[in-house]
């Protein structure tokens, strides 16, 4: 029998690779959040640029910075920094100050990326964890909302500083605060009310309003595959379902805050989302489930940013949950 010498090389995952780069989903990522970075300018005002252009722009000089600290290559062309500061400005009020957004960029990628080595290895969500830093330091600026400029005439749509002296509460803070039957009060009906939040025209963050402009987006990325349609799917299901158990309209649940950008754009990131089947099952029962209580029951009007950044915790766990195999034994048996 004949010998052969075989050169056998060990690398280290992954070895199945694609053509699929993550400059190329980031890039689907960008177009699809774009409907919403558009609608946001066009209700808020340039307000709102600014503090998108600023939360980039930060995100990309807090990579940098990351790079140099923590000895990684340059990651820049991947274009998830980009993202990062795209999602953050998202979460945040049109009339947060540039200071602050700088902040939020900059813990963001650096505590929330960085810090655990990188794209890939971060166990939560960078923009997330940004918005969480903020909202414990500055819960005033995190807490004002300016009226969109749709409510008070479209003539001030080029200036935004007339815009800024114009506050108003958000749809969930007057349910917690006061009560629904005042909001469809202050709506005139259910319909005006679906009608408002579904096309963006309510006080809230950048990225929370327009549930029609976000929607365009998830459908995109599922269209495209980049993100799996069961965490979305099952969070906003989840959402509607557990409502009215509190005495909560389940359309207004699910239209109102930032459901759709943590449903589609948040619980969705590849690095601190599940990778099995019947983890992301569970991920999104957890997180909407989350959501619910917390929208009910705690101190603040809305629960996406705890819930998702509490389910990304869960995350290893929900991985290992596994579907019974038939036809092989349990451990136990294989050992007698």
């Amino acid at each position: 029998m004949a010998n052969y010498d075989i050169d056998l090389v060990v690398t280290s995952a992954p070895h199945i690779r694609d053509k699929v780069t993550t400059a190329f989903i980031m890039r689907d990522v960008i177009i699809a959040i774009t409907p919403a970075l558009i609608g946001s300018i066009f209700i808020f005002g340039l307000k709102s640029l600014l503090v998108i252009v600023v939360s980039v722009i930060s995100s990309i000089l807090a990579e940098m910075l990351g790079n140099v600290l923590f000895h990684k290559k340059p990651s820049l062309n991947d274009l998830s920094a980009s993202v990062t500061g795209l999602l953050l400005a998202m979460t945040l009020p049109p009339s947060s100050p540039w200071w602050m957004v700088v902040v939020g960029a900059f813990s963001g990628i650096l505590l929330g990326k960085m810090i655990f080595g990188g794209i890939g290895s971060n166990p939560f969500n960078p923009a997330l964890v940004g918005r969480a830093v903020l909202m414990v330091s500055w819960p005033t600026y995190m807490t004002t909302w300016i009226k969109p400029q749709i409510m008070i005439g479209l003539q001030n749509i080029s200036q935004a500083s007339p815009v800024d002296s114009i506050t108003t509460a958000t749809p969930l803070n007057i349910v917690k605060l006061q009560s629904y039957s005042q909001l469809i009060s202050d709506f005139g009906s259910k319909a005006n009310l679906y009608k408002a939040l579904f096309l963006g025209t309510v006080g809230g963050s950048l990225g929370e309003t327009s549930a029609l402009l976000l929607l365009i987006g998830g459908l995109y990325l599922m269209a495209r595959k980049v993100i799996d349609w069961k965490i979305p799917v099952i969070y906003i299901a989840t959402v509607f379902v557990l409502s009215p158990l509190f005495g909560r309209d389940p359309i207004f649940s699910i239209l109102a805050g930032g459901l759709f950008l943590g449903a589609f754009f948040m619980a969705t990131d590849y690095s601190s989302s599940p990778i099995t089947p019947m983890g992301k099952v569970y991920y999104a029962l957890f997180i909407g489930f989350l959501t619910v209580l917390i929208r009910q029951f705690g101190s603040y009007p809305e629960g996406v940013m705890f819930s998702i950044l509490l389910g990304n915790a869960f995350v290893p766990y929900f991985d290992k949950i596994m579907p019974k195999v038939y036809g092989v034994l349990p451990k136990k048996e294989v050992a007698k």
